[in-house]
Parts: structure tokens; C-alpha cells; sequence
């Protein structure tokens, strides 16, 4: 199975490279987080450097093995425990709705 990034999801990259994704916050539960304590109607997250390379590498042509591979070039060692962490990366992705795999 590959990862692909949802349709609709939208995401930046500012001039250092680094990638911010918005998440809509919704929901009945959300709705009334944002009147009690003000939860604005949109989070970002701010991706760190290999989290900023890797998000475009999502695009459903590439498996987490060939990101991995990539991922290895780009930061060598400091990339390790690589497949552990890429793993951990694509899970909190899946987990927020903003990836899903496709075979």
C-alpha cells in the first residue's frame, strides 16, 4: 500500500522549506470548544525538517520503503531509527485523516 495525501487537505511550504498542514477543526464537540474557550475554526501544524520533507513525498507513487530510501539520502544518520520514525510520522498522518493508502 502507497500513502497518499487526502484531496481538499491544504498545506504550505514557507521559504525555508518548512511545511504548516490546516486541519479543520470540526464536529459537534468542536463547535462548542470554539464558543467556550475560543478553539480557532483551524489549527496548523508545523512541521519539523523531516516532517517538511517528507509530506510531498506522500503522493501515492511512492511507498514508505522508497520515502524511506529518500529520507536516508536527505539526512543520512540523523534520520534515525528511520523506519521507526517514518512508521510513527505516517501513523499521526492517518491518525488526523490527513493521509490514507491506496494499493
Amino acid at each position: 500500500k502507497k500513502p497518499v495525501c487526502k484531496n481538499g487537505l491544504n498545506w504550505s511550504k514557507d521559504e525555508s522549506g518548512n511545511v504548516t498542514l490546516e486541519m479543520e477543526n470540526k464536529g459537534v464537540a468542536n463547535r462548542i470548544m470554539q464558543k467556550l474557550i475560543k478553539k480557532p475554526k483551524i489549527s496548523y501544524i508545523h512541521l519539523d525538517d523531516i516532517g517538511s520533507f517528507v509530506w510531498p513525498l506522500i503522493d501515492g507513487e511512492r511507498d514508505i520503503i522508497e520515502i524511506g530510501e529518500l529520507v536516508r539520502k536527505q539526512f543520512g544518520s540523523g534520520a534515525e531509527p528511520l523506519y521507526e520514525r517514518l512508521a510513527e510520522y505516517i501513523k499521526i498522518f492517518e491518525n488526523h485523516g490527513f493521509v490514507i493508502f491506496e494499493n
